[in-house]
């Protein structure tokens, strides 16, 4: 076997909070191919599915398996509701990450990674991976820790620049302290602040250490892969590489940014990735972004990659964690020749462009400007020398009154919640009103008709058939 064959051709991207879920991950990786669990939020997730009543059992199975002692059955007394929630009922909010974690809130979160990433590798020996944001700080290191208790072969993260994260796996593999230097706006020169994990401190006596899972960093140009190969502060041990068509976050665009008739940014040859220079680093890499065909995946191989990341194709399947009557309207609207991808500059608060589907049965919809979930807010050092938070889609006069300016509220959305109420966990209001959805994927969603042939409905093992089978033939 060479080197490129030890590695699954077909990375399954992780997108959105509980889009690839364990059901993805799991029928992806039973084929041999990545499959990938998407760890943002999952703290939240695992907390309203058992509020939900988990039907199934499948959670508290999982959580059976935590190895840390007392934590399953607090985490059970506090958030199970037997036959779930009233009807009206709101979820019960989580309290918000803090740089000095509240011990309960840090083991939900280790907890609800290892939950995932459990039932991902039940009963089988495919490789199964973990997908963060690297804007997404505070949760980062307590959720690697909980998919490394897991088992958890691959992590990957995108959105950022994660130069920290190999030597933070290292140490977490020893059960050892480990730390990530914050990016806080308005530092006054005080030095830099961190967010810290303690393992040792969940532990009665000394535990065996950890396998130390590969790092695949999602970068947007072989110059950003190249600086993480290098300067990185452990082992790097592969890249995806990810173009502006990839659906969720993108990088914006390389130099002074141009706009479309629809104010949507306009990329350019500098953002197309090289791939020979990043072929020259000698490390394995996949290609991401429109990639989602068997063509697609002959000419990455053919470039020097192991193979593609695909999202889109999986985001729509059987066992994805969207809405199934969003999965539904979204492929009929796609037969139909009626729906679109549009790249807004605006829509997310972190600042990076933001793929938003747009299609007869959600599209429009008005979303209130509230930040009770708090995973994008960004620490920031208030005048008295102390780190507060603010979210440009907080309601505007409360993120002015923080400081920040009234121009980045423009546009904004409540991705927290708007990406709960695409997986069914959206959170009830007042009146009973409820979050409505905002649906991203790739620019080559209207494409996959091709593959649909007129379908609404498909299996994970069938989109695989398809990529592996006519790239072969």
């Amino acid at each position: 076997m060479t080197a490129i064959e030890a590695y699954p051709p077909i990375i399954q991207g992780g997108m959105g909070v509980a889009v690839s879920n364990w059901v993805l991950a799991r029928a992806t990786a039973l084929r041999g191919q990545l499959g990938v669990v998407s760890g943002t939020g999952l703290d939240t997730v695992l907390a309203r599915r058992l509020q939900d009543g988990d039907a199934s059992g499948d959670m508290r199975r999982a959580m059976r398996a935590f190895p840390i002692p007392e934590v399953a059955p607090e985490v059970e007394r506090t958030y199970f509701r037997a036959g779930g929630r009233a009807p009206g009922e709101p979820y019960r909010l989580l309290p918000l990450h803090r740089i000095v974690p509240q011990r309960a809130r840090e083991m939900l979160t280790i907890l609800a990674n290892f939950v995932e990433v459990h039932l991902a590798k039940e009963g089988h020996e495919g490789p199964v991976g973990v997908n963060l944001l690297t804007k997404v700080q505070l949760p980062t290191l307590a959720s690697l820790y909980g998919a490394m208790l897991a088992g958890v072969d691959y992590v990957l993260m995108g959105a950022g620049i994660p130069r920290e994260i190999p030597g933070a796996l290292d140490r977490l593999a020893g059960h050892e302290p480990a730390s990530l230097t914050l990016d806080i706006e308005d530092q006054n020169g005080d030095g830099p602040r961190t967010a810290r994990l303690e393992p040792t401190m969940f532990w009665p006596a000394a535990t065996p250490p950890l396998r130390r899972p590969r790092f695949l960093p999602i970068v947007g140009s072989s110059l950003l892969a190249r600086m993480l190969a290098k300067k990185a502060n452990g082992r790097v041990d592969g890249f995806v590489v990810e173009g502006p068509t990839a659906g969720g976050h993108n990088a914006p665009p390389r130099g002074q940014v141009r706009y479309g008739p629809r104010g949507e940014p306009l990329y350019g040859e500098r953002d197309v990735v090289d791939l020979e220079d990043l072929r020259a680093l000698g490390l394995p890499f996949w290609v991401a972004g429109g990639v989602g065909s068997p063509e697609a995946l002959a000419r990455a191989r053919e470039a020097g990659a192991v193979g593609i990341q695909v999202g889109t194709l999986f985001a729509f399947c059987d066992e994805s964690g969207l809405d199934a009557a969003y999965r539904r309207g979204v492929l009929e609207a796609v037969s139909r020749g009626d729906v679109e991808v549009r790249t807004d500059p605006r829509a997310s608060p972190t600042g990076y462009p933001f793929k938003v589907v747009q299609w007869d049965g959600g599209s429009g919809a008005v979303r209130e400007r509230i930040c009770d979930m708090g995973y994008l807010r960004t620490p920031y050092v208030r005048p008295d020398g102390g780190i507060g938070f603010r979210c440009a889609s907080e309601p505007v006069e409360t993120y002015v009154a923080k400081g920040g300016e009234r121009d980045d509220t423009v546009g904004r959305q409540c991705l927290c919640n708007a990406l709960l109420a695409n997986v069914g966990l959206g959170q009830v209001r007042a009146g009973g009103r409820r979050e409505p959805p905002l649906l991203t994927a790739g620019d080559d969603l209207p494409a996959i008709a091709r593959f649909l042939k007129g379908r609404t409905q498909y299996t994970a093992g069938e989109v695989i058939d398809y990529l592996l089978g006519e790239a072969a033939a």
